[in-house]
């Protein structure tokens, strides 16, 4: 089984190599078409802005590539952070453009009222995740799990069907989602210790 992570210039490839690597998973990292349409499974990593991702997914023409694997040939993608964002129909970040469109929903910066108004932003640190919904990798975690963040915008899903996962800063936002084939979590799971690395070998045993 081929594990790809697509690498499209605005990943964290370095720790996601070595967890698969302790897995003893076979893994290409590529930003080429011709491999991801042999993935059987695909990881779309993501460190950075909404609109540089979708923009340097377009100039090397993965998208529809993307599509076709995930949506008609129903691979299983699991995005991380900016790469589950990107699955969304939009963000309020950088320049106004479309994204991936598997998740219907939006991109929204935190905002902060009251007593909450002097939380930090970026949201920084290990964070506790809760259960919305049973899903193949996110139902029935460690009781004591715990997961890394580092982001200052959140997807908001029109559907509460493809939340999977919550979490709260200031107020509760969408932590993880699932439909179907696609998987995605707000939070790094490779940079999660030994948390994570049980929620990615779950997601490669799907």
């Amino acid at each position: 089984m081929t594990v790809v992570i697509v690498n499209y210039g605005l990943g964290n490839i370095g720790s996601l190599k070595n967890i698969m690597k302790r897995l003893g998973r076979e893994t290409i990292v590529t930003n080429k078409p011709n491999d991801i349409a042999k993935a059987a499974k695909i990881i779309l990593p993501g460190v950075g802005a909404f609109d540089r991702a979708m923009e340097n997914l377009e100039k090397l023409k993965l998208i529809e590539v993307l599509n076709k694997k995930v949506l008609e040939e129903k691979t299983p993608v699991f995005g991380i952070c900016l790469g589950m964002q990107i699955f969304a129909d939009k963000s309020e970040e950088g320049v106004p453009c479309s994204g991936l469109g598997w998740i219907s929903g939006k991109n929204v910066h935190f905002s902060f009222k009251n007593e909450n108004k002097y939380l930090k932003i970026p949201h920084i640190g290990w964070n506790n995740v809760k259960e919305t919904k049973k899903s193949a990798i996110f139902s029935n975690l460690d009781s004591e799990s715990r997961f890394y963040f580092v982001h200052s915008y959140h997807m908001e899903c029109e559907s509460e069907a493809d939340v999977a996962m919550t979490t709260t800063y200031g107020y509760e936002f969408v932590s993880a989602v699932q439909k179907d084939n696609i998987f995605g979590t707000q939070f790094h799971p490779e940079k999660s210790h030994h948390y994570g690395q049980a929620l990615l070998e779950r997601f490669l045993n799907v």
